[in-house]
C-alpha cells in the first residue's frame, strides 16, 4: 500500500540506505517496544548539561549526510560538554545507520577519532 511504500522510502533514504533492512536490524527492529516507538517519541528530546563537577569523557557525534537526526538535532550539542574534546563528523552518503552502509568508512572515522583521543 502507499504507506509501505512511505514507510520504505523514508528507510531507503534517512534510516538504513541498503537494498534491504540488514538482518542485525530486522532483529533489533523487531523487539521493538511501546515505550521507545517511532520518531515521535524522540522530537523534543534535549540533552541537559551534566554537573560542573563531573567531566565527561572525550565525545564524537556522528550523523549520515542523510540522516534523520539532522545537523539542527545536533547543533546544541557541543556545547553541552564541559571540555573542547568533542568531535563532530558526517558520514556522507550515510543515514542513520552508517555502519551498516559503509563499514570502512565508519571504521576509519572511529580509528581518527581514537586515535586523537586516546
Amino acid at each position: 500500500g502507499e504507506l509501505d511504500f512511505d514507510n520504505d522510502r523514508f528507510r531507503v533514504n534517512h534510516q538504513c540506505r541498503t537494498a534491504s533492512l540488514p538482518e542485525p536490524l530486522e532483529r533489533a527492529y523487531g523487539k521493538i517496544g511501546t515505550t521507545w516507538s517511532g520518531l515521535d517519541v524522540v522530537k523534543d528530546y534535549e540533552l541537559s548539561p551534566p554537573s560542573p563537577s563531573k567531566r565527561l569523557p572525550s565525545t564524537l557525534i556522528l550523523r549520515g549526510e542523510h540522516d534523520f537526526t539532522t545537523e539542527a538535532c545536533t547543533a546544541g550539542w557541543k556545547t553541552l560538554f564541559n571540555h573542547k574534546f568533542v568531535r563532530e563528523k558526517t558520514l556522507e552518503g550515510c543515514s542513520h545507520h552508517g555502519l551498516l552502509e559503509i563499514g570502512s568508512m565508519y571504521g576509519e572515522v572511529l580509528d581518527s577519532f581514537f586515535a586523537e583521543y586516546d
